[in-house]
């Protein structure tokens, strides 16, 4: 027998027959992969996240010089504040609102910055709406991650052979930094901040200064990449949103 809505149990959730997509834009306009501009083409929905300090999303600016149907675009504010109740509260109040979108049969779409995946913020939203939502179809498109975008625009390998590679938010610490650069090959440095005047001081006394790139503001109009920190200009101001410094222990073999 049909259960017709009115007649669903009170304990039982809704039907939600929508679909939720989560989009890595990547780090640089317009390096979303087809399948998921295909899928933004086809949604109803678009969230773009953007920061209460940021006048504009980031991620919408991803999109730049796509065709994009931005009356299906709803911007959120949030704040990175570091508090966990404060997010936990933010993001359960939006995955509800995505899950009565989806539940009104809606295709829902979520625009993250570099890869969904990979120390992003959608991490947060995705474990909350399963919580909400568990048996809404989701897809995940992942996107290029702010190291892999800086290890191709410098032509930085970030690998040879069996070189170990990691991948490592910037600890306060810089005895725990020296020990993780001895451990590894490469590594690709996020979340540097105000800790990079210490992080530059290490790495010239570990004589690694020169194998450096630093890539600061990717994909922003004031975007700079600086290979070998050797002659680190004075005026740089510390890495801002969107920075990434890759070390590597060794020259880069070549072949010439």
């Amino acid at each position: 027998m049909t259960v017709l809505p009115e007649e669903r149990p009170a304990n039982e959730a809704p039907e939600l027959t929508g679909h939720f997509y989560g989009i890595g834009v990547g780090v640089t306009p317009g390096s979303l992969s087809v399948a998921a501009w295909k899928t933004l083409q086809h949604a109803d929905l678009i969230y773009a996240p953007r920061s209460r300090v940021s006048g504009a999303s980031v991620a919408l600016a991803m999109l730049d010089g796509l065709e994009l149907d931005t009356g299906k675009v709803r911007e959120i504010e949030f704040n990175m504040d570091g508090d966990a109740a404060r997010l936990k509260s933010f993001y359960l109040e939006l995955a509800h609102e995505i899950a009565a979108e989806l539940q009104a049969g809606r295709r829902v779409a979520y625009l993250t910055i570099g890869d969904s995946m990979t120390y992003s913020t959608y991490g947060y939203l995705l474990a909350v709406l399963r919580e909400v939502a568990p048996a809404a179809a989701r897809t995940t498109f992942p996107g290029i991650t702010s190291y892999a975008a800086a290890a191709s625009l410098t032509e930085f390998n970030l690998g040879e052979e069996k070189e170990r590679t990691l991948i490592l938010p910037c600890p306060d610490d810089m005895g725990a930094l020296r020990r993780e650069i001895e451990a590894h090959e490469v590594v690709a440095l996020l979340k540097i901040g105000h800790r990079f005047p210490d992080v530059l001081a290490l790495l010239r006394d570990m004589g690694l200064s020169e194998h450096c790139v630093l890539a600061s503001r990717l994909g922003l109009p004031e975007q700079r990449l600086i290979d070998g920190l050797n002659d680190f200009p004075s005026n740089f101001e510390r890495p801002g949103y969107l920075s990434v410094l890759l070390i590597r222990k060794t020259r880069e073999r070549r072949f010439t």
